[in-house]
């Protein structure tokens, strides 16, 4: 996922919001989000303190391209969980409850989930949007199915296949 993107979902704040504490545009935000322009190193420090964060860079695995779409897809959950925490939450919390039946296997990982979804928003988000082995492997049992609509998630699978044509 795109750094920029990353951190602008993680302090909750619009292209705008992010330009103004950066002392950037919003154009050249979007353009970094877009892909259309990379950010130095200097200028992602400088974007990340201006919304109380770190940049930490981290030597990864390769992400295979069901993790790159699942991450696009966590992305956009992501998104709408910052615009309606509550029902987003809510429905978290219902799909945990009914995979803890149906997928006992899965308990460590599922009781991780549940800390999350009780735990405070940014945190959340930053796993959901995280590449890194360990938010991987929880996002392979995701208990925010449903989250999106059938319509929202061919948006985000469209998006995704262009962006890996290119």
């Amino acid at each position: 996922m795109d750094p920029v993107r990353r951190l602008r979902l993680i302090a909750g704040v619009t292209q705008q919001e992010l330009a103004a504490r950066g002392a950037t545009s919003q154009p050249a935000i979007a353009a970094y989000e877009a892909g259309r322009k990379s950010p130095t190193l200097r200028t992602l420090e400088r974007l990340a303190r201006a919304c109380a964060v770190e940049v930490v860079v981290d030597f990864v695995p390769p992400l295979t391209r069901e993790d790159r779409r699942s991450l696009e897809l966590h992305a956009e959950i992501a998104a709408r969980l910052l615009d309606d925490p509550a029902a987003v939450i809510h429905r978290a919390r219902r799909t945990l409850r009914r995979m803890r039946s149906v997928q006992p296997s899965a308990a460590a990982l599922l009781d991780e989930w549940e800390r999350l979804v009780d735990g405070p928003l940014p945190e959340l988000v930053a796993v959901l949007t995280d590449a890194r082995p360990q938010a991987r492997e929880l996002r392979q049992v995701t208990p925010f199915a449903g989250v999106l609509s059938a319509r929202e998630r061919a948006v985000v699978y469209r998006r995704f296949q262009r962006a890996e044509s290119a």
